[in-house]
């Protein structure tokens, strides 16, 4: 028996978990994951700076490392992934409205989303705790599972077709679509990413009110042409409303600071 044939004899008895079960067995496990996303990283910085498209001095940088710094000691709190996460920016510089935290903790934000809609610090803290969950709960390597489970075509070297380039070259490209992020994920991981970033700007001591402040500012983004975020983080009223549930859980965490 194969591996594909064991995951199809194993599909009615797994679940979220046992997506990630079938990335394993497909050879996607969590310290392989990670390597190719640091080694996409790199080469994405490397592209980026030649290109002069990196940006590493700009306040809005600046501004981005810090909210970064600030969540990294809770964010290594919640990880139960086996492996430490080396985390590190890269800022694009780019109008893409666009962000994403790839598998061991690279974490990708285009000045575009910070600059069109005026983020708050906070709201940069929302986006991040959002992606980062993403990362902590390994739903990029749920997706890999799901996909072969789906007999969509799964090759790490090869990777997806995803929708987080921005224009930025092939390299850019390479990061968000090898391992699977940039794709839409499921209504479920979307709405634990939401929880999960709730939770953890909180713990950084960011008012968690911003999160829903950021996707009313996307929500009207949208009228004006879905930006890349948007295409891959579904921005409705009933996921603010998922969000305001959750609010007060938060704020009893940030309240306690």
């Amino acid at each position: 028996m194969n591996w594909m044939q064991g995951a199809v004899i194993c599909t009615a008895m797994l679940g979220l978990h046992g997506c990630t079960t079938i990335a394993d067995m497909a050879g996607a496990d969590s310290a392989t994951l990670n390597a190719s996303a640091a080694q996409s990283f790199t080469k994405m910085r490397q592209d980026a700076q030649q290109k002069g498209q990196l940006d590493t001095s700009s306040s809005t940088y600046k501004r981005i490392n810090a909210v970064m710094l600030r969540l990294i000691p809770y964010a290594n709190q919640m990880n139960q992934t086996g492996q430490a996460f080396n985390w590190q920016l890269a800022v694009l510089k780019s109008d893409t409205i666009n962000a994403y935290v790839a598998p061991g903790g690279k974490v990708v934000f285009y000045t575009g989303i910070v600059n069109k809609l005026n983020l708050t610090d906070a709201e940069i803290a929302a986006v991040m705790g959002h992606e980062m969950t993403h990362a902590l709960e390994e739903h990029s390597k749920n997706k890999v599972g799901a996909d072969v489970l789906t007999n969509i075509a799964v090759d790490i070297g090869k990777g997806y077709v995803g929708n987080s380039a921005g224009g930025l070259g092939g390299t850019a490209l390479d990061l968000g679509s090898q391992i699977g992020v940039g794709l839409p994920y499921s209504r479920s991981l979307e709405t634990r990413a939401d929880y999960g970033g709730l939770m953890l700007m909180a713990k950084a001591g960011y008012n968690p009110q911003a999160a829903l402040t950021l996707w009313q500012k996307m929500n009207k983004m949208e009228g004006a042409g879905s930006p890349a975020f948007l295409s891959t983080h579904p921005s409705n009223q009933q996921r603010i409303e998922a969000m305001q549930k959750n609010l007060p859980a938060a704020m009893a965490i940030y309240n306690r600071r």
